[in-house]
């Protein structure tokens, strides 16, 4: 079934304790896209200028990627973004930050795209993600992540979009500054009366919570201790789950815990190395092997 995606397309520089790499492909829908392309077939929708490297677009062609929603625009120039991480790498310093394309008016909606059963939504303005939505026709499941700048600048229109959707992904401290509660099972129910069918909230080294009516889902996140890059994590997590979610054409509390489970071990490979490269290095069977670990491991 059609998995879209809309969100950024960067090029990134990163440094953490473990290294230092420049000019390494980014955004939010880039690794959305490959995570979710394990499971499913990906629409990409994004915006870049002409130095966006020949290769990264190899690299989206390599997969299951349909990039016809890729606007390539000669007179602009590619998102960028650099960070560094120090001590337990839970968030980048940001170094470097050029919106460029970012700051233009965002890509249409491909027509051969609006038919597209399965929707995430990537980290932008939920202005933007209420327009996006306006061009769809009738999608199965629409699925948004946000950001803390979003909740406080622009709440009302973010109250707006969430009665439109499916499903909230979001962390914990962007769903304590949301409700205004500390305690995160008190969060996601409070998320939960403002309109989506389903919340996940993400902890980070602590895992994730999954609620959905009066059902809740908690799991450990996959136990590491070969974490290099943790840029694009949260993406990665979104794509194994939505990437599950489409291939099964499941909506149902059993299919939402079972995708949190891929989407988590999908992460997990992600942050062993910089950028995309631990995930160009695996296959299918990686994952699902590794999820059955998981499994052993979180049972009792």
């Amino acid at each position: 079934m059609s998995l879209l995606v809309t969100g950024s397309i960067g090029i990134d520089s990163v440094q953490t304790p473990f290294g230092k790499v420049e000019g390494v492909l980014g955004g939010s829908a880039s690794y959305f896209s490959y995570a979710a392309s394990f499971f499913s077939p990906v629409r990409l929708v994004g915006a870049v200028g002409p130095d966006f490297p020949k290769e990264f677009l190899e690299l989206l062609k390599s997969r299951d990627i349909d990039i016809e929603g890729l606007d390539i625009r000669p007179h602009s120039k590619t998102f960028r973004w650099g960070g560094n991480y120090t001590g337990d790498m839970n968030e980048a310093i940001t170094t470097d930050l050029q919106l460029n394309v970012l700051a233009e008016t965002p890509p249409t909606i491909p027509e051969s795209f609006r038919d597209s059963d399965f929707v995430f939504l990537a980290n932008t303005s939920p202005a933007l993600q209420l327009d996006l939505l306006s061009q769809l026709n009738g999608p199965k499941m629409i699925v948004a992540d946000t950001r803390d700048h979003w909740i406080t600048e622009n709440r009302d229109d973010l109250l707006a979009l969430l009665p439109k959707i499916t499903g909230l992904v979001l962390n914990d401290f962007e769903a304590s500054i949301l409700t205004g509660l500390d305690n995160m099972v008190a969060a996601g129910q409070s998320i939960l009366e403002l309109g989506p069918r389903f919340v996940v909230v993400k902890k980070g080294a602590h895992g994730c919570l999954l609620f959905e009516g009066s059902n809740i889902c908690a799991l450990p996140a996959y136990p590491t201790n070969k974490v290099k890059d943790p840029t694009g994590a949260g993406d990665c997590f979104a794509g194994g789950l939505m990437g599950y979610l489409a291939s099964n054409e499941l909506v149902s509390f059993t299919a939402l815990r079972r995708a949190i489970g891929f989407a988590t071990v999908v992460a997990s490979f992600a942050i062993e190395d910089f950028s995309l490269a631990r995930l160009q290095q695996i296959s299918f069977d990686d994952i699902r092997a590794r999820l059955e670990e998981f499994r052993t491991l979180s049972s009792f």
